[in-house]
């Protein structure tokens, strides 16, 4: 499911000059007359980024598909949305329908706006902590994977021809057909069966499907600790996500990270790598070997990432990544402006592109509890995928208009979200959900402190609030005129 969205982020890439040839084409067998560059520029950049308007759809229905199908089984139902999709693109030159090329790009968007928030969430629920970083990154693994692969089929040699493009763009149905025999033979998630089904015995036959050596009553009383902390809390609403103000550090700390990494330019990479090569002075055959040799860098960067975030922690890969990507950002605008004086600085652009690239090998951090994550999960997909609309839309306009300079903004972007991560985000390493949770609630209490009068009421905020609990036990001061 996250090569699926690697793929559809660069699949449009290589034949984007096919594609407007044939709404160039459509158009004038319809109407007589064809489309103007604008027009088709603007016809084109709907079609890169609608993808993003049905990622945006997919995330909202996350939390109601992974509270009543499970996280495996949405995985699994949502596979019918690629079959569908691929069908349409796949068609739409035989059908002359520029219409049914955009609206499966738009269902393709669904689902990997359902499978990008919910595979990570799958994922974490079944890895042990030790490992809960490193199969954390695993989805952003297989997203350069997918866009490697995108650019290797892309090539002139292989899928890159004119008469081969609508088969391109439909090849996702492939990798869904075998993880649809797959997946199901999968256990569900055991945090979900225990705390959302109170399944006991489903959890532990899971838990035994998933962990060769492990201490399994450990884990499941880890698992029941935060049962009981939830059990006068119920999941709750993106509404009520935002208006707690016991999460508020969690809600802006997702907010930053998920805005910051689509804002961060690279999607632009991805969807206009060829035309960023061709504005560099990347000589035109060179450019899709050039641009293949990008997407290999990107999984040995996302492989370094995986194998070192557990010895150091998530937080400085985060810093790191968008200190990276900043100075990559300002290098292609110093790069650009220089290279009509300096011959080889079109080679420092495509280093930079590369930087880029590997600074992205970031996971955003466990932050929230089991009430909080389906709501976290939609609130983070959803501006993730508005923010890839903006990037993809309007990208192809801020590069004619402000030419060299537009990297700049990805520059302040990436800068200010390394500082907020700096300064706010604790370290959640071997760290349980709620012991995050407490992490965080300790900087909620050290703000509230002045406001509060009795020791025992700041106790009694921070436990009714977040469920932070000290040893997983509720206990009430009887002097506490608290209910």
């Amino acid at each position: 499911s996250s090569m699926l969205y690697g793929y559809n982020l660069a699949v449009v890439n290589s034949p984007a000059g096919y594609i407007k040839d044939f709404y160039n084409r459509t158009v004038v067998s319809r109407n007589g007359t064809g489309l103007n560059e604008e027009a088709l520029t603007l016809m084109y950049s709907l079609t890169v980024s609608v993808f993003a308007i049905g990622g945006l759809i997919g995330s909202l229905m996350v939390g109601t598909l992974v509270t009543k199908f499970g996280r495996k089984g949405t995985v699994v139902n949502s596979s019918v949305l690629v079959f569908l999709a691929g069908s349409l693109m796949g068609f739409s030159r035989i059908c002359a329908s520029p219409e049914m090329l955009i609206i499966g790009r738009f269902i393709t968007g669904i689902h990997s706006g359902i499978s990008l928030s919910v595979v990570p969430m799958y994922l974490g629920e079944i890895a042990p902590k030790n490992l809960r970083g490193f199969l954390g990154l695993m989805p952003s693994i297989f997203i350069c994977a997918g866009v490697f692969l995108a650019q290797i089929l892309g090539l002139h040699e292989l899928l890159g021809k004119e008469e081969h493009w609508p088969l391109f763009l439909s090849l996702v149905v492939v990798p869904t057909f075998i993880q649809l025999m797959l997946l199901p033979w999968f256990p569900e998630s055991p945090r979900y069966l225990l705390i959302e089904k109170h399944n006991v015995h489903a959890t532990i036959t899971a838990l035994k499907w998933y962990r060769a050596k492990c201490n399994i009553q450990a884990e499941i009383e880890e698992m029941q600790e935060e049962q009981r902390s939830l059990s006068s809390v119920e999941t709750v609403s993106v509404w009520q996500l935002i208006l707690d103000h016991t999460v508020r550090w969690q809600v802006l700390s997702v907010v930053v990270i998920n805005i910051g990494m689509q804002l961060s330019g690279i999607d632009a990479i991805w969807f206009y790598t060829n035309d960023i090569f061709e504005n560099a002075g990347i000589p035109a055959p060179e450019i899709q070997y050039t641009t293949v040799g990008t997407g290999a860098i990107e999984i040995v960067a996302g492989l370094i990432g995986c194998f070192t975030i557990e010895r150091l922690g998530r937080r400085p890969l985060i810093i790191g990544g968008f200190g990276v990507m900043g100075m990559c950002c300002a290098g292609i605008t110093l790069s650009l402006i220089l290279q009509t004086h300096v011959p080889f600085m079109k080679y420092v652009s495509v280093g930079c592109v590369v930087g880029i690239i590997a600074g992205f090998c970031i996971g955003p951090a466990e932050l929230f509890k089991q009430s909080h994550r389906p709501a976290a999960y939609t609130v983070g997909g959803s501006l993730n995928w508005m923010s890839n609309f903006t990037i993809g839309f309007i990208f192809p306009f801020l590069q004619m208009s402000a030419g060299s300079y537009c990297y700049l903004v990805f520059c302040a972007i990436c800068v200010s979200v390394a500082i907020y991560v700096y300064f706010v985000i604790p370290e959640t390493k071997n760290k349980t959900f709620v012991e995050i949770s407490q992490m965080f609630a300790t900087k909620e209490a050290v703000e509230e402190s002045q406001a509060l009068t009795h020791p025992d009421q700041l106790k009694l905020k921070k436990m009714n609030g977040y469920g932070s609990l000290e040893n997983g036990s509720l206990e009430f001061d009887s002097s506490s005129s608290c209910p």
